[in-house]
């Protein structure tokens, strides 16, 4: 007994019990410990799956759990607590296994959709982010703006009625526009029609759409369908994609006195001692870029013509106004022209 006292130091005792305080500090210390920031990042994410269980309502009304389960990459265990907890908040309603949603629910819902497609308006036009990134990105930062912010943005934006993909933005009150549109994959041949809407969703097959350079607000005139495939003319093009790229492409049925576009082409496809007519810029092109070309002086009438052909094919320097203009294919291919 004598010896065990002997071995005591008040001073390592000091040290154990600051390091002990120490610690505890750094787990419960109000906001800044480890505690409360695994709280608050639980909190978090019990969020994000509440507001993609009511998008996922929102887009196809009626799931039951299982399909939620499968749909959402979240575990299990907080799929089931987030729909208990959004039955008590009367955010949705469980009928005969099939998960709704309530009006509040439906409420919440549009005020997601409208943060998520905003922001992919406002990727497409203010920065250089590739499209193929713009739905996962907006899927992140739909979760973290505020109403506030998603209004600012809306101002910002110019409260643009729908996003790049041609998808109506809900406005603040919660009213959608209803666009009118039928799928491409169901069109009969020499159909005519504009491009309304292009579905980026699967990943798979809206990148079989870009690859092919397919534009939103494109006219169009089918020529083909099978099961394996359609075939459309478009802006001097003839395109061929899959069905299932086909089911993602919504037209707009056109008369045949509306279909203004027969005799337009791309300026990427304009050859040289060949003169056109600039008719217009795609929607495709947007914010900067669309200003930039106008600044360039590829205005509606402005007469265009290949002034230099590079030995890589692109960029190509084309002759407008009296300048040479040094465009890259992706840009040209976004103006529309008509032989002279």
């Amino acid at each position: 007994m004598y010896k065990s006292m002997s071995n005591y130091s008040p001073i390592s005792a000091l040290i154990f019990f600051f390091a002990g305080l120490t610690i505890l500090v750094l787990i419960f210390k109000p906001k800044g410990g480890l505690y409360f920031r695994f709280r608050k990042r639980q909190k978090a994410t019990e969020k994000i799956a509440i507001e993609d269980i009511l998008k996922l309502l929102y887009h196809q009304s009626k799931y039951t759990e299982k399909d939620i389960l499968n749909e959402l990459e979240f575990s299990h265990h907080l799929l089931q607590e987030s729909l208990q907890k959004m039955i008590k908040k009367q955010l949705i309603l469980l009928n005969d296994g099939i998960y709704e949603l309530t009006e509040q629910g439906l409420v919440y819902a549009l005020r997601i959709v409208r943060a998520h497609r905003l922001w992919e308006k406002y990727l497409s036009e203010k920065t250089g982010f590739d499209k193929q990134e713009w739905h996962g990105r907006a899927e992140l930062k739909e979760h973290e703006l505020t109403e506030e912010e998603v209004e600012n943005l809306a101002v910002l934006l110019g409260n643009p009625r729908f996003d790049p993909h041609g998808d109506p933005i809900p406005t603040k009150k919660g009213k959608v526009q209803k666009q009118k549109g039928q799928l491409l994959s169901r069109l009969a041949v020499d159909t005519l029609g504009k491009i309304i809407h292009l579905e980026d969703e699967p990943a798979t097959v809206y990148k079989e759409i870009l690859d092919k350079k397919i534009h939103l607000g494109s006219q169009i005139k089918v020529i083909e369908r099978n099961e394996e495939e359609v075939r459309f003319l478009s802006e001097g093009v003839q395109f061929s994609i899959s069905s299932a790229a086909a089911q993602n492409i919504s037209i707009s049925i056109l008369e045949e006195t509306e279909f203004s576009e027969e005799s337009s082409m791309r300026l990427s496809n304009l050859r040289p001692n060949e003169v056109a007519t600039v008719l217009g810029i795609s929607k495709e092109s947007r914010g900067e870029s669309r200003r930039r070309l106008l600044d360039l002086g590829f205005v509606k009438g402005a007469d265009v013509s290949v002034n230099l052909l590079n030995p890589l094919s692109d960029p190509t320097a084309f002759l407008i106004k009296g300048t040479a203009i040094a465009l890259r294919k992706d840009q040209s291919e976004k103006i529309l022209i008509k032989r002279k």
